[in-house]
């Protein structure tokens, strides 16, 4: 018999000096401000990233050259608290309409100002044979981590 272990959600958290409501808006809105050229799965280079606002809303990066490309798709819309995305991005980097994993963002409130912002990206077993390794990668300072503070050293700029 052999055991299949499942990755961990991968969870990361960044603080920032806004409210929840600026925080969610610049996050979801303001989404190509802060997410990296770098991360792009495109066949160009990405152009800008865009998260429609809305429950059933498209999650996808726009190219250079004016193509689109699919990521997911919002999930939940519950502005200023959370949105939730559905990741169809494959261990290969590219889009797989049947893959579902999902990645919820919470804007909590904090005493004495300023917001929490809370990454979770799981049902990553989903991902199959490679789930763990790109667990890892989504895990490092080159995914969720560095991501996540990029998008809190932008929103603080412009607190």
């Amino acid at each position: 018999m052999t055991a299949t272990i499942s990755p961990s959600p991968v969870r990361r958290s960044v603080t920032v000096k806004a409210s929840p409501a600026r925080a969610f808006e610049v996050f979801t809105s303001g989404f190509s401000s802060w997410w990296p050229k770098t991360h792009s799965i495109g066949t160009v280079p990405l152009k800008t990233a865009i998260i429609e606002p809305r429950a059933g809303g498209r999650w996808y990066e726009t190219g250079e050259d004016g193509s689109e490309c699919p990521w997911g798709d919002v999930i939940a819309w519950e502005p200023p608290q959370r949105i939730v995305l559905a990741w169809r991005i494959g261990t290969d980097w590219k889009f797989d309409p049947d893959l579902l994993t999902e990645v919820e963002v919470r804007f909590v409130p904090l005493a004495g100002g300023g917001t929490r912002v809370d990454l979770e990206h799981r049902l990553l077993e989903n991902m199959g044979p490679k789930a763990e390794e790109t667990a890892v990668m989504l895990d490092s300072e080159g995914g969720w981590g560095g991501i996540l503070q990029g998008f809190g050293t932008v929103l603080d700029a412009t607190a």
